[in-house]
């Protein structure tokens, strides 16, 4: 099954169901104590605060050795407080003490997480992948100046890693950088020895999730930062694996060099993420909230430069909800660049994950390779499918059937065409291909399914939602996925055939296919609905069949009681491979440029971001019509550009404080900071984009660009947008004598009445977009507007 680590409704809603039993065996629950004193500082230890959070617990707890018992974590950076197992009554009791600002119970809020051929496609090569000279120069200049990411420090909050990978070898690189202050976590087959200079650092955190539902079965994970899963290992070596030549997934799909994007980049490793009792790893994950939180506390605390988060809440969450947010925004003041998914709940509105402004979210988007798997009919035509199934059906024709064809009888209408458990009748399957719809049921299962009745081959065929989206999957028996457009085609070739036939033709990858980039169907749109005045998600990248490294300790497709293969590769798709490109683009840009906020390496990844695809048209989503920034944000990330942007939309943690002042939220966040009068409006942050909702007639927007292109150059405003509204910019030129020099300017958009409804609907977008160029330099800003 691709990637798509959601937990289902139904497993979530049996969780939730057990919570109540689990609290019943004891009085104590999860609380999170804040207290007023601000350690945020830095100007304790560790140490110094656990001890003063213990003092606490003494004064409701009978003995000491209850009270640490009772302690979960404390935390220095992203909260003022701890975590601990109390009672109400002792919670209650807490509360009223001084230096206590609150004590809530914590809401069990269960998140989950959400390469050969990408790099080269978003140019940027590893170093030893074979280039045209001219291209060759200009790439390596590029990985020259940033040193190919040395000594910039990335934390993975993921499931691990499996260290004994070559892509984290760390062979030829220098010494652990000396700010690093974090630990190498003996655990399960996890010692010192596993860390190196690659693996810098290993931490794990199961507190949170043993509360929640009992001691870890070892059986299902590693009691340690070792990765059972193969999530956290794809994720890692996307960011920073080492080029390792002739990698490929089973059946030596996708052969070539694999490399991270920033391939001399130090990795710490911070495992949240855990296995659902019972369920085989491609049901999902759960990270738990205060797991996550202290998982980022110390990845602050340990001197990380980036932060990848390839997870997500299976619905928006407001700020003050979000632990991923509250955790961000303190990464950011200590200068950190935290990138998070944007969610895997696409193509609904709506529906993305870590919408926060000081966050770069990122969606998911295809590369131009793909698995080719034709199917040859007994009437001589081919119809296009899609596979790296590592299995050949022989050259021999097979009859073809529909699954609605071969089922048993009394097979619900609503179930029926899906190939689901126990549904086909062996007697009608036996030696036949079958072709099941795609809609319900796991993608792989209906392999399972096929083969349980006795059938050679399979055929996914898409329905109309699906429509050009053909996801590639290492099946159990031959099989090969086809769009809307020829799934018609293969039922009416059925239907008017008195002896349909079929053949299976053994996959191949192609590279340089056309169009591409495209976006994904599963990556989660926008519009941001936790604040209409943010537009997210920033950018899209790379999602969709990336190859990257795999535990040896779980099979290609995650179902853990079938699956018994093991690869050393694996591809995989989801917004969790997109975002650790963004994670290594942004290492990039720390490394090229120090001195840069997280907000001046969001702003030149936005602002260079590429809206067309290899053909020169604009890019398409998965029905072939032009998509819009609610799923591609600025569009698809181009770091070799974005390392020379020209100007930068920068912010601070200062701003983003006054930006939730505007929310009323501050309290949430920084007990310490008194909100000024009057506020500015918080459209106004300094943002490289613009949404506006319900635009009444007109709406002015202020904004700041700081110069870090040529010392002296003039900027010229240019807009395109649709008919029905208009952009302005005061001034509309601007001029700049020096390096870091800044320039405010008014961005007005007027509703043009006479093109609108007469009732408009205010869910309803439309698009456009600004740029500031030199000439050389184009700084674009993508703006979504609805009308009340």
């Amino acid at each position: 099954m691709a990637m798509n680590i959601i937990i289902s409704t139904t497993c979530l809603f049996l969780l939730l169901l057990l919570l109540p039993l689990v609290s019943c065996t004891n009085n104590n629950q999860v609380y999170l104590v804040e207290l007023g004193e601000n350690n945020i500082k830095g100007d304790k230890t560790l140490h110094e605060i656990e001890n003063t959070h213990h003092s606490y617990l003494l004064l409701v707890k009978e003995t000491e050795d209850e009270a640490r018992a009772s302690h979960l974590y404390s935390y220095k950076h992203t909260f003022n407080g701890f975590a601990a197992l109390l009672t109400p009554n002792e919670a209650n009791n807490l509360s009223g003490m001084e230096g206590v600002v609150s004590v809530h119970k914590s809401q069990t809020r269960i998140y989950s997480l959400h390469t050969t051929r990408s790099w080269k496609f978003v140019g940027l090569d590893g170093p030893f992948d074979p280039l045209e000279q001219k291209s060759n120069e200009t790439n390596r200049d590029l990985l020259t100046k940033a040193k190919y990411g040395q000594d910039i420090i990335v934390g993975m909050v993921d499931s691990g890693v499996w260290p004994d990978s070559k892509s984290f070898s760390d062979e030829g690189m220098g010494p652990v950088p000396q700010k690093w202050k974090g630990v190498c976590q003996n655990g399960t087959d996890f010692g010192s020895s596993n860390c190196n200079r690659k693996i810098i650092g290993a931490r794990y955190y199961l507190q949170g999730y043993e509360k929640i539902y009992g001691p870890l079965n070892e059986e299902e994970d590693y009691k340690s930062a070792r990765d059972k899963d193969g999530h956290g290992t794809h994720t890692a070596s996307i960011v920073a694996g080492r080029a390792v030549q002739n990698a490929s997934a089973l059946g030596g799909f996708a052969r070539g060099t694999a490399s991270g994007g920033a391939p001399l980049a130090r990795l710490a490793i911070y495992k949240a993420c855990w296995p659902i009792k019972g369920k085989p790893k491609n049901d999902g994950n759960v990270c738990t909230n205060i797991d996550m939180l202290k998982a980022i506390d110390d990845a602050i605390e340990d001197g990380v430069d980036v932060i990848n988060l390839s997870i997500g809440f299976p619905a928006p969450l407001k700020y003050e909800d979000d632990v991923i947010a509250k955790g961000a925004l303190q990464a950011v003041r200590k200068n950190i660049v935290v990138v998070c998914s944007a969610g895997n709940a696409g193509p609904s509105p709506h529906s993305l994950s870590n919408p926060s402004p000081w966050i770069i979210t990122v969606g998911a988007s295809t590369v131009d390779r793909t698995f080719l798997a034709p199917i040859k009919l007994s009437n001589g035509t081919t119809i296009e499918g899609r596979s790296i199934t590592p299995l050949r059906m022989g050259n021999s024709f097979c009859p073809l059937v529909l699954a609605s064809d071969v089922e048993y009888a009394g097979i619900l209408s609503a179930n029926s065409s899906y190939c689901l458990d126990n549904t086909l009748d062996p007697s009608k399957v036996k030696g036949k291909i079958v072709l099941c719809m795609r809609g319900q049921g796991g993608r792989v299962k209906k392999s399972l399914e096929v083969q349980r009745a006795g059938g050679v081959g399979l055929i996914l065929g898409n329905n109309k939602v699906y429509a050009n989206d053909v996801p590639s999957d290492p099946y159990f028996i031959p099989t090969t996925g086809v769009t809307y457009e020829n799934t018609l085609k293969l039922v009416q070739y059925i239907h008017s055939s008195p002896n349909p036939m079929a053949q299976l033709l053994p996959g191949r990858t192609v590279l340089d296919t056309k169009p591409a980039p495209s976006m994904a169907i599963f990556s989660s749109r926008g519009p941001n609905i936790i604040d209409p005045n943010i537009l997210k998600p920033d950018i899209t990248a790379p999602g969709v069949d990336i190859l990257a490294a795999w535990t040896a300790k779980d099979g290609p497709t995650r179902m853990t009681f079938q699956d018994k293969r093991v690869v050393k590769y694996n591809i995989f798709s989801g917004t969790s491979m997109s975002c650790p490109h963004v994670s290594a683009a942004s290492v990039l840009l720390k490394a090229m440029h120090p001195t840069w906020s997280p907000a001046a390496i969001r702003s030149a990844l936005m602002t260079s971001a590429r809206i067309t695809d290899n053909t020169g048209n604009p890019m398409t989503d998965e029905t072939g019509n032009p998509t819009t920034p609610f799923a591609m944000g600025s569009g698809h990330f181009y770091p070799k550009r974005a390392s020379d942007p020209g100007l930068i939309y920068d912010a601070s943690y200062m701003d983003y404080l006054l930006y939730l002042c505007n929310l009323n939220l501050t309290q949430h966040i920084n007990l310490t900071y008194n909100c000024p009068n009057p506020l500015p409006q918080p459209f106004d942050l300094n943002y490289p984009s613009i949404q506006i909702h319900k635009l009444n007639y007109t709406k002015t927007i202020k904004r700041t660009v700081t110069n870090v292109g040529s010392s002296k150059s003039v900027y010229k405003f240019i807009a395109n947008t649709p008919k029905e509204f208009n952009i302005l910019a005061t001034s509309s030129v601007l001029k700049f004598k020096h390096v870091g020099q800044k320039r405010n300017f008014v961005i007005t958009v007027t509703a043009n009445r006479d093109q609108l409804p007469s009732k408009c609907d205010p869910d309803k977008y439309y698009f456009g977009w600004y740029i500031w160029t030199d000439n050389y330099h184009v700084v674009r800003s993508p703006i979504a507007v609805s009308f009340q």
